[in-house]
């Protein structure tokens, strides 16, 4: 039998996150820098201000104004399809300086692509980058993009995996002070990220008996409670919880080990206990390509993993290749999805 040809899937929907940041520049690069791997995406914004970015920074792309998703994917091969958000900025926008009047457009424009998403008018949803203190100074009470869009969905639990090529981490604290780390680790938290991860990776990642490694929080695993206990006391039980659900897991393992080359082949995503101790690796592995994937929605999310760079956003240099990593892994993700 002949191989059949790959699902046709709806264009990406990309977000424009802070207009004062970098998110409409590298939406304008990725656009001028695609190719095969790259797939069609649309972006939620304003097509002036695109044109003017455009414009200011001499990015080759054009740019032309949709009034549907419906048009994106004939209109992505000559130029960058850009559709009026439901909720317009109506202000100007310097870029580098942030501005509390934007909220409601940045907002809106995470509303009107989930809603496509769900219409199957987008395939997936991809994030550019937004400012929380912003956000939050205009009422908007969710820690960032991960518990808004778990809560769009339908409150749904959810998790946040950062990836490049080669490592997949999970941390399962985020953006809490490392003084407070231990004592809002439990174990139920782990098993509950070691669960989601091990689903994910079977059902969007295609890998059918995924492995997850378990990092320790103590210098050498705690060397059996003589330089901490959490170990035994939190990390221990909520691996043996996971194994008793059929998760092929190992750990508590020294995170100084876990991460070099070829420990990595030995797991296909760690579980670590905090932010740094999974983004410092993943960084140094490839700085500019990581991604952000949310894991537990009933769409695909992903979002470059950076910032809005204000220190930058008005001198043209951003790098897209994180954003690149972004809508190609939403791609490949939704046709994993449309394919099952």
């Amino acid at each position: 039998m002949a191989p059949q040809p790959p699902l046709a899937v709806p264009p990406l929907a990309l977000t424009m996150g802070e207009p004062a940041g970098i998110g409409g520049e590298i939406a304008l690069k990725a656009w001028a820098a695609h190719e095969a791997r790259t797939p069609p995406f649309f972006v939620i914004d304003d097509a002036a201000r695109l044109a003017a970015i455009a414009e200011r920074f001499k990015i080759a792309c054009p740019v032309m104004s949709i009034t549907r998703a419906g048009e994106a994917a004939d209109v992505f091969a000559r130029a960058l399809p850009v559709l009026q958000p439901t909720y317009p900025l109506n202000m100007p926008v310097t870029l580098g300086t942030p501005a509390a009047g934007t909220a409601a457009a940045v907002i809106g424009a995470i509303d009107q692509a989930v809603a496509l998403v769900k219409a199957n008018l987008a395939s997936g949803l991809v994030t550019n980058p937004i400012h929380k203190a912003g956000l939050t100074s205009a009422g908007f009470s969710y820690p960032g993009h991960t518990e808004y869009l778990g809560h769009l969905a339908g409150d749904v639990d959810t998790v946040m995996m950062l990836a490049v090529e080669s490592l997949r981490v999970v941390p399962v604290t985020v953006h809490l002070a490392l003084k407070d780390v231990a004592a809002q680790l439990t174990a139920q938290a782990i098993f509950r990220c070691g669960m989601i991860t091990a689903m994910a990776l079977r059902s969007d990642f295609g890998i059918a008996h995924p492995r997850l490694a378990v990092a320790a929080l103590n210098p050498h695993a705690g060397e059996k409670g003589n330089m901490g206990d959490e170990e035994q006391r939190i990390i221990a039980p909520a691996i043996a919880r996971l194994r008793a659900e059929g998760v092929t897991v190992t750990g508590p393992q020294p995170a100084d080990t876990l991460f070099h080359a070829a420990a990595r082949r030995h797991f296909d995503a760690a579980i670590c206990m905090y932010h740094d101790q999974a983004l410092i690796p993943l960084k140094t592995i490839d700085f500019a390509g990581g991604v952000n994937v949310t894991l537990g929605l009933p769409f695909v999310r992903t979002s470059p993993d950076h910032g809005t760079a204000f220190d930058i956003a008005a001198r043209g240099i951003a790098d897209p290749s994180s954003l690149m990593a972004a809508l190609r892994m939403a791609g490949m993700l939704a046709s994993k999805r449309a394919a099952a």
